[in-house]
């Protein structure tokens, strides 16, 4: 196992790298830069233009660029926000918690749903809560998130008046409001996570239902729910981790459109912030957290498999 996580980890190097050096340059070559968007309209002389250049260090050359970058990032250092000075680790470590709360929130919604759904949906297999099942998953995943998310506002805060429509309260201030802020934005994602999970969840269970030990189990008599849970469930969760993972990272990450909507001060809203503005140090570093983040959970994932099923080992 020590030899395993020890690869893994050398792993996540070439992987890291690789991710900072992608954003690096996809964020030169959009047009404009931080210089552009500071003077907007204003008439401006080409010798006050490079003299701000100069002074963000824009004027180096690109890879001369990328090395003070990485050569600060490896000692733990991100840099500063080229519009407001401030230390992009500081920000960062106040932005994601936010958006590790509206992720982990996420899938306790998702997995609430979906495991008895599609257990359900297996266990019924062509009757009405299969059916029921199968429409509840083909439409959360037709509808965008973001349009889920404006309809939730709309029913539940503007129409019903039971929770805020945006904002942010830190759990640590108000544990209660911090729950009704966070509710809407978890369920926009959880209720699409859910619907896919679903799926997964019953075409899994619905295979190792077919299995000899299974029927064997109900031969000797064990109770059906023993059957299900202990029998059956577990062995069908490998494929279901491993969605649960690839989601879960992908919800770190993507994000940003619910933060938006929902005017949560998270890391995805910080990138795309970031973007806009052209401050680059902004977007490397929350490109580069995210992905680390979804290096983590992906490892994770794969330790999980041995808990699950005890026939996996690690080399």
């Amino acid at each position: 196992m020590l030899t395993y996580l020890g690869r893994r980890l050398l792993l996540t190097l070439p992987a890291l790298f690789g991710v900072a050096l992608v954003a690096f340059l996809l964020m030169r070559a959009i047009p404009g830069d931080v210089v552009t968007n500071l003077v907007g309209q204003a008439e401006v002389t080409p010798e006050r233009l490079a003299e701000l250049r100069r002074m963000f260090g824009l004027d180096l050359p690109v890879h001369v660029q990328f090395g003070q970058w990485l050569g600060a990032a490896l000692q733990g250092d991100l840099g500063s926000s080229l519009r407001t000075g401030r230390s992009i680790t500081g920000d960062l470590a106040l932005r994601f918690p936010v958006t590790l709360e509206l992720t982990l929130l996420s899938l306790v919604i998702a997995l609430a749903l979906a495991l008895p759904l599609g257990i359900a949906a297996a266990l019924n297999r062509g009757r009405w809560p299969d059916y029921a099942a199968s429409v509840f998953a083909l439409l959360g995943l037709s509808v965008p998130g973001f349009f889920l998310g404006i309809l939730l506002i709309l029913l539940f805060s503007l129409r019903l008046g039971w929770l805020p429509p945006a904002g942010y309260v830190p759990f640590t201030e108000d544990p209660w409001q911090n729950l009704r802020h966070m509710l809407l934005p978890a369920l926009s994602l959880g209720l699409i996570l859910a619907a896919a999970t679903t799926r997964i969840v019953r075409s899994a269970l619905l295979e190792v239902l077919g299995r000899d030990y299974v029927r064997t189990a109900k031969a000797k008599g064990a109770a059906p729910a023993t059957v299900v849970l202990r029998h059956a469930l577990r062995n069908a969760l490998i494929p279901v981790v491993t969605v649960v993972g690839l989601q879960f990272g992908a919800l770190l990450g993507g994000a940003v459109i619910i933060e938006q909507v929902f005017s949560l001060p998270g890391v995805g809203r910080f990138a795309l912030e970031g973007i806009n503005l052209r401050d680059y140090p902004v977007v490397q570093g929350a490109v580069l957290l995210i992905a680390a983040a979804f290096i983590v959970v992906n490892l994770i994932v794969d330790l999980v498999y041995a808990l699950v099923d005890p026939r996996v080992r690690y080399g």
